[in-house]
């Protein structure tokens, strides 16, 4: 018997663009791939670059907004608990641990969800993003290590339609979770599980090119990257090698303008509207950041606990004088010569910020960069992009007047 294949609303039906196609958010749009999809007739109220409305989604999804007089909701969001984690028996290839990947294989083989949405990488090319409705472990484990690109996920979005599937894991990044929050309704899932990762300056292809070429001694053979803890960028090397550059040492003039607009644009470094959040910002170097969000959080954590070993967050140094002194440095394009980066690297790693400090540090220094970007390039949009938490954090510093 063939399988009949459910047709999309009929107002739906034909509104998607083809992948490559002008985009509503014009230059601010992320490629989250909702408008390949025919849910690009719900963009203007879905798309992070059009329309931001935290507060409405975090109570959508979480039950309550974050509150605003609390300072780690400000910062992290909505969330029950956080940990650092690392699993006992890491995956072989995996970028850390492989808490991620372990997740989600456990919802699939467990009978969860039916289905994952996640990043493999292109036959043709490592760097190049292709999303799936992964079905199987062996197909999980194969998108294993982050894809430093903008990355269409929810170009796969018909597809959850037309297989009928009813309960789905989604692994993605804030402006993609924004959109399929708002869409989330219209799926027809019985339930939806969100496993968010935090997320900042990712890049087209075109221009992680560049910033692989401008800092890495080895660009052709570097597997995955991470601007790491202890203020230095790793790169991962086929070999198996590990080089490290020091974040000051970076060529910030050539870099200046590698980053999407979009990522420029963003003030959802944390991934506030996903059930359960894997990273590395708030914790110790070697370990990764857990933030459950929710019940729905709790419940895939569950599934791995056995799996991991854990200890409780902590928060150490002050990050306020290193933000105020790295807003001009950015702006201005400085780079230090590699000896004096190498210097300050070992002296913030000693003293710096630590822990949830150093989180803050990553969120201040990246919030006020990126409200500098809008206020200058889109200075129409700031007020209304802008989200309430992010300019209370702002608030805290001095910022160029012009």
């Amino acid at each position: 018997m063939t399988a009949i294949t459910p047709e999309p609303p009929k107002h739906l039906k034909a509104r998607a663009l083809k992948p490559g196609s002008r985009r509503p958010a014009k230059e601010l749009c992320s490629e989250c791939g909702l408008c390949d999809t025919y849910y690009i007739h719900y963009v203007k109220a879905a798309c992070a670059f059009l329309n931001q409305q935290f507060p409405d989604l975090e109570t959508q999804t979480h039950g309550r907004s974050r509150d605003l007089d609390n300072a780690d909701d400000c910062y992290f969001g909505v969330y029950q608990r956080m940990m650092a984690a690392r699993k006992r028996e890491p995956i072989p290839g995996a970028q850390w641990t492989g808490i991620v990947s372990s997740t989600a294989i456990a919802m699939l083989e467990k009978g969860l969800v039916e289905g994952v949405v996640c990043v493999q990488s292109s036959e043709h090319d490592r760097f190049q993003p292709k999303p799936i409705i992964a079905r199987t472990r062996e197909e999980i484990l194969a998108a294993r290590v982050n894809k430093p690109t903008l990355s269409p996920n929810l170009s796969v979005l018909e597809q959850v339609q037309q297989s009928r599937m009813k309960r789905l894991l989604v692994i993605g990044v804030g402006c993609q979770i924004q959109a399929l929050r708002t869409v989330e309704q219209q799926l027809g899932l019985e339930k939806l599980y969100v496993l968010g990762t935090p997320c900042v300056d990712n890049v087209t292809r075109a221009g992680l090119q560049k910033f692989l070429e401008t800092t890495s001694r080895s660009p052709e053979t570097v597997v995955y990257y991470e601007f790491m803890q202890d203020f230095r960028v790793h790169f991962k090397h086929e070999d198996g090698s590990t080089e490290t550059v020091p974040f000051f040492g970076l060529n910030t003039r050539e870099l200046k303008d590698v980053f999407a607009p979009s990522c420029m644009s963003c003030f959802d470094y944390v991934n506030g509207l996903a059930d359960l959040v894997v990273g590395y910002m708030g914790a110790p170097f070697g370990w990764q950041w857990i933030v459950v969000r929710n019940e729905r959080g709790q419940e895939m954590l569950d599934l791995v606990q056995d799996q991991l070993e854990v200890q409780p967050v902590f928060s150490q140094g002050d990050r306020r004088q290193a933000v105020q002194q790295s807003i001009p440095a950015y702006d201005k394009g400085v780079t230090l010569p590699m000896w004096a980066a190498k210097l300050m690297g070992v002296v913030i790693d000693k003293i710096g910020p630590r822990g949830l400090e150093y989180a803050r540090f990553s969120i201040d220094s990246h919030f006020t960069r990126n409200y500098l970007y809008v206020k200058r390039n889109y200075p129409e949009k700031l007020m209304a992009h802008v989200p309430e938490f992010a300019k209370r954090i702002v608030s805290q510093y001095k910022l160029p007047k012009s």
